[in-house]
């Protein structure tokens, strides 16, 4: 602006309530002559007028200190400085007495109260997103085509009254047999303008190899299985039955629990849901298809077989998935592929619940699990959601997975939730072809960040517009962030080092308070995990600690802060008496430290939008939302004002947005953490006792540095610092003294600890020379810690434990366990063991071609390793027909694993032809003879019996463990044998 004239400044009788200013003409208008300006509102005469919301969060930026502090010091001295020391103190402005300051001190009661609104806020949110459930129906309150818990109910009751059926059992069988009955009696209640259709599936044998997750390294086969399909169509329009919307779940259960959660509420709530859908179909446009498979629990097998081999596959457009990862509570929406399907879950759902972040974490790998959605999409290519409860994670294929853990309203949250979505979704002709579209287009295309608003209200919008929206704010920030250290000159950019210092030092100090206690508590108590019955405990073990940690790395930030402060405040304002220089440094690098948590929330916000982490929504939120309170309430462009304390209005305004948005889920993941702790250790003893407690106090002082970074800021120059500690002290006293003293049990016959036990058959050496298998009870954990409580019970039973006694399950390796060969001959018979032996090992167009059968006498489920080092490729035949063909085969630790599960009359002989790899030690036979006694294969058979003396030691047990079953895990009966290389 060449040739600038600054305006005649008004009449004092014009400016009431102005502090006096100085303007001098200059070819370029002053920064503070424009700051002035802004902050007087749009003619910059008059009353003064808050700061513009627009300008708010450019503001809270932009406000620097020191760069005022620069500003004044081009000031002339005198009335119109704020520098004169003549000037008398104005109300508002900082006090220069040492009562004065003391008197402006946050008090201790203040801070505390400001602690429990926070906490007492966040635990609200919580209960009222994921706790708060609808009141259950009965039949007539429900109607013929509405949803009613009492009626699904009675279905769970039924299926959890038939104990465990996993596959291949007799009550799996009477399950399915009640399933399709009660389906039956559902087509003779539709509507008369609705075409119901019914099967019962049989599967033939197949197999499954998925590219990658919990399924990497494996090839998973199948055969005999049966599932109930329910096909729902209006009569009259023949293009429904191309266009079908599957609903799916399973039916079985692992063989260590009735499967209240998992999935028998999901069955009584999909049969309760076509039991209304046959009264409203007859208006659809597209059909609905119900599938109620088994296999699910042995490696997603049902659903591939269905997606393979059904004549209907090819009529699914869309696919809903209802899963269990705990048990009742809201089922929430975890996954979901495309943003147009989210959109109509968002505006059909009467209690959404929905969380990406539950999608970013399941996908990451960190939750060791799979749901049958994985094939739907990754096998079928179909679009669609994925539901599941999440609550009481730690019961999880557990005996305690019962009926009376499933709490009032859970079946008609997820009931009324999934009819009105079909309904919406069926009715909709814009619906079925958004999902014909997503099968020709990128999955990435159709992605969106999806949330829920306590359980409310459910916020949907596209991946892309997400990362534009994160992108600009990143980019204003940086560019705001610069341009106010560029105006602050050398000062500010120290200032500004320091502040995000103080962020380091606070995840430093908390991180490791936290982690000295998870290491401390093996050795204090007699779990490792002893808060797993209770998981409130963890807020004295590891959140006192890590608050402390917080606060004390922040404050000695501070500290460092203050004392770069009062040096360019000594420099730059020598007249300024030494209490009130103490008090505005403080003022000043209190704002400094609130400000820093703007820049860690920056750096969360840019990692996440780079690697397009939907869950980055919460990074916008904690940055955005404090920002704009801290520019409406605290900013100012005024030179000649100094720092002010931080108002309390300020920090209530700038957590309540994420407090709402984001309290509720934080707890959620924090309780699946520690519900996880109890089955983490996949290889038992392979994991140091310690390493589930880190896991937790990790989490936990990561959780607190980023989300108490605003409090803890207010409490530096407040008289609460002693106070703050004391109480975190007594908490953690309190804490630790409960589960040390074992007043509060770590596990309880509701929450229980993980322990199989397990009668094996040890044929390995047999095909080593020896003639007699090995038969002894083993007993293992999941859960970390040593097995010493539970053989206070099993004392008679001759049990000796130690990390020496490690068993090869062929699907995981048991590296620390007990083992007890007392009364273990009986309840089997040699008949049993199953036989690994050579047909044919030769040379064919220099490829080493070796022909093994396989003989699983009478086990219908059992895992096969193959020794990759060895074996480039492999086919497995069952009566001369190729199950699993040559090609992609990936590995685990150089094995790679074959498991298979089916019915009682699924085949058990098996004719394996490995392919040698050409830079093998045993390329040749005659190489093979003269190497030691490494195995090819190894086969595990799984025979689902109780032997006498497992029964025994199952009744000793204490009531507070519980065994933990999977689809790797062995039945109750389990035969080992390998064939060694030299036997080739």
């Amino acid at each position: 602006m060449s040739g600038y004239k600054a305006r005649p400044y008004p009449p004092a009788s014009l400016r009431p309530g102005w502090p006096p200013i100085q303007i001098q003409s200059h070819p370029d208008p002053p920064l503070q002559v424009v700051k002035s300006l802004a902050s007087r509102g749009h003619h910059g005469y008059g009353t003064p007028r808050p700061l513009p919301f627009a300008f708010a969060f450019t503001i809270s930026l932009l406000d620097s200190p020191l760069e005022k502090q620069k500003s004044r010091c081009r000031m002339p001295r005198g009335r119109g400085s704020s520098s004169s020391t003549h000037e008398k103190p104005k109300n508002g402005e900082s006090v220069n007495t040492n009562a004065d300051y003391s008197r402006h001190r946050r008090t201790a009661y203040l801070l505390l109260g400001l602690l429990i609104v926070f906490l007492h806020g966040s635990w609200s949110v919580y209960r009222i997103q994921f706790a708060n459930l609808p009141l259950p129906l009965d039949a007539e309150q429900a109607g013929k085509r509405g949803f009613s818990e009492t009626s699904a109910l009675e279905h769970v009751k039924y299926l959890t009254g038939l104990g465990p059926h996993p596959v291949g059992s007799d009550s799996l069988d009477l399950a399915v047999q009640y399933v399709y009955a009660v389906a039956e009696k559902i087509k003779k209640t539709a509507h008369w303008e609705v075409d119901v259709q019914l099967e019962l599936f049989h599967t033939d044998i197949g197999a499954n190899r998925l590219a990658g997750g919990l399924f990497n390294g494996k090839t998973l086969m199948y055969s005999d299985l049966n599932h109930v399909i329910l096909r729902v169509v209006p009569k009259y329009l023949p293009e429904a039955e191309e266009n079908l919307i599957l609903v799916s779940s399973h039916i079985d259960t692992v063989s260590t629990t009735e499967g209240a959660g998992d999935c028998s509420s999901c069955v009584g709530v999909m049969l309760e849901l076509a039991r209304g859908v046959v009264q409203w179909a007859h208006g659809f446009k597209s059909g609905v298809l119900f599938l109620f498979n088994t296999g699910e629990e042995e490696g997603l097998d049902g659903a591939h077989s269905f997606i393979t081999q059904h004549r209907w596959r090819n009529s699914v457009r869309f696919a809903v998935d209802l899963e269990a990862m705990g048990i009742s509570g809201k089922s929430t929406l975890f996954q979901g592929t495309d943003h147009w399907a989210l959109e109509s879950y968002a505006a059909a759902a009467k209690y959404p619940s929905a969380q990406i972040a539950s999608q970013d974490v399941f996908r990451s790998g960190a939750i060791k699990s799979a749901t049958d959605f994985q094939i739907y999409h990754e096998v079928g290519g179909l679009p669609g959601l994925d539901f599941a409860y999440t609550d009481m994670t730690s019961v999880y294929h557990t005996k305690n997975d019962k009926l009376k853990h499933l709490k009032p309203g859970s079946l008609q949250h997820n009931g009324e939730n999934m009819l009105a979505f079909l309904v919406h979704a069926a009715t909709s002709p814009k619906f079925m072809k958004d999902a014909v579209q997503a099968r020709q287009e990128s999955t990435e295309q159709n992605e969106a960040v999806f949330f829920d608003i306590l359980g409310k209200y459910m916020v949907v919008y596209p991946q892309r517009l997400a990362t534009m929206f994160h992108n600009s704010i990143i980019f204003q920030s940086l560019l705001i962030w610069g341009t106010s250290l560029l105006m602050g000159g050398w000062p500010g950019i120290v200032s500004f080092g320091l502040s995000c210092l103080s962020n380091i030092l606070m995840f430093i100090f908390s991180i490791f308070l936290s982690v000295v206690v998870a290491f401390a508590l093996p050795h204090i108590c007699s779990f490792p995990v002893p808060y797993a019955a209770h998981p409130w405990l963890v807020v004295g073990l590891f959140g006192s600690p890590a608050l402390l940690g917080a606060f004390v790395g922040q404050h000695v930030g501070f500290i460092l802060l203050k004392r770069h402060l009062k040096h360019v405040y000594s420099r730059t304002k020598p007249g300024l008496a030494h209490n009130m220089l103490e008090h505005i440094v403080s003022l000043e690098a209190e704002r400094w430290i609130f400000k820093s948590g703007f820049v860690q929330w920056l750096i969360f916000l840019i990692l996440g939008t780079y690697f397009k982490v939907g869950s980055s929504y919460i990074a916008l939120i904690w940055l955005v939302s404090p920002a704009f309170a801290y520019g409406l309430m605290e900013a100012t462009l005024s030179p000649a004002r100094s720092p002010k304390q931080l108002k309390v209005v300020t920090l209530v305004l700038a957590l309540a947005a994420p407090v709402v948005s984001s309290a509720g889920l934080i707890f959620r993941m924090v309780d699946m953490i520690i519900g996880s702790i109890v089955r983490v250790d996949r290889n038992p003893g392979d994991l140091p006792d310690w390493l589930g407690n880190v896991v937790v106090a990790v989490a936990i002082a990561v959780v607190i540095c980023f989300t108490f970074v605003y409090l803890l800021s207010y409490a530096h120059i407040s008289g609460a610092k002693r106070f703050l500690a004391f109480l975190l002290f007594i908490l953690f006293g309190l804490a630790l003294a409960l589960v040390s003293s074992g007043i509060v049990p770590a596990f309880t016959e509701d929450i229980a600890r993980t322990v199989n036990v397990v009668h094996v058959v040890d044929a390995t050496a047999v095909n080593t020379g020896n003639t007699e298998p090995l038969s002894y009870i083993s007993l293992f954990s999941n859960t970390p810690g040593k097995l010493a409580k539970e053989l206070v019970d099993l004392k008679d039973e001759d049990f000796s434990c130690g990390r020496s006694k490690t068993i090869d399950f062929v699907t995981f390796t048991m590296k620390y366990g007990c083992l007890s060969y007392e009364g273990s001959n009986t309840g089997w018979s040699k008949s049993e063991v199953p036989v690994l032996s050579l047909e044919n090992d030769a040379v064919t167009d220099d490829v080493r071609r070796t022909v093994i059968s396989v003989d699983t006498k009478s086990s219908t489920r059992w895992a096969l390793a193959i020794n990759k080092h060895e074996i480039n490729d492999f086919t497995v035949q069952v009566d001369s027909q190729n199950l699993v063909l040559r090609g992609n085969k990936s590995e685990i630790d150089g094995w790679h694993t074959i498991q298979f599960a089916g019915g009682k009359n699924s085949p058990t002989k098996f004719q394996l032809i490995l392919f040698w790899s050409s830079n093998s030690t045993h390329a040749s036979p005659k190489q093979a003879k003269s190497e030691g006694h490494s195995f090819i294969v190894k086969l595990r058979t799984d025979v689902n019996r109780v032997t006498p003396k497992v029964s025994r030691v199952l009744e000793k047990l204490p009531g507070w463990c519980a065994p933990f079953g999977k689809s790797t895990s062995p039945y109750t009966l389990a035969f080992l044998t390998a064939l060694p290389v030299n036997n080739i």
